[in-house]
């Protein structure tokens, strides 16, 4: 997903929100870090690199809020921890979730098996699925390398 910033500012302007400096460090730690699952306090470790002056109730606060406007996508991989990636909202479903039990690691992947059974769950049921999400745990290829050893 391309960020537009001129669109963002919209959205925040139709909920009467600011989209200040603060705001959008934030959401650049997310445009340069696209292939991460980020909590709040991994994001709070990159922005005080570059500000001091943000602290990790803003950045609590300003995720929340990127959740609640759809910038962002809030995932509970269970660890009790939020993580939170940028919304693609070009694509009809999201990706799913690789889970290493071991080092926490997280694995994105594409493949949306899902389609036909979620037709068929949809027609048997009469509900109208509008998302889903899929998480498989179980160990990543490093971790299994440490195993064997």
């Amino acid at each position: 997903m391309n960020v537009d910033l001129s669109n963002l500012r919209q959205k925040f302007r139709e909920r009467d929100y600011k989209l200040t400096p603060q705001r959008q460090i934030i959401l650049q730690v997310f445009i340069n870090n696209r292939d991460k699952h980020l909590s709040a306090e991994d994001v709070h470790n990159i922005v005080r690199q570059q500000s001091n002056d943000i602290g990790l109730a803003t950045v609590y606060r300003t995720l929340e809020l990127f959740s609640e406007l759809e910038i962002l996508q809030k995932i509970n991989f269970g660890d009790g921890r939020s993580r939170y990636e940028i919304n693609e909202t070009s694509s009809p479903h999201h990706h799913h979730h690789l889970i290493c039990l071991t080092c926490g690691r997280v694995i994105e992947f594409a493949d949306d098996l899902l389609e036909d059974l979620e037709t068929i769950i949809a027609k048997n049921s009469n509900f109208t699925i509008v998302d889903h999400q899929v998480k498989f745990y179980g160990y990543c290829q490093e971790c299994q390398k440490h195993c064997e050893d």
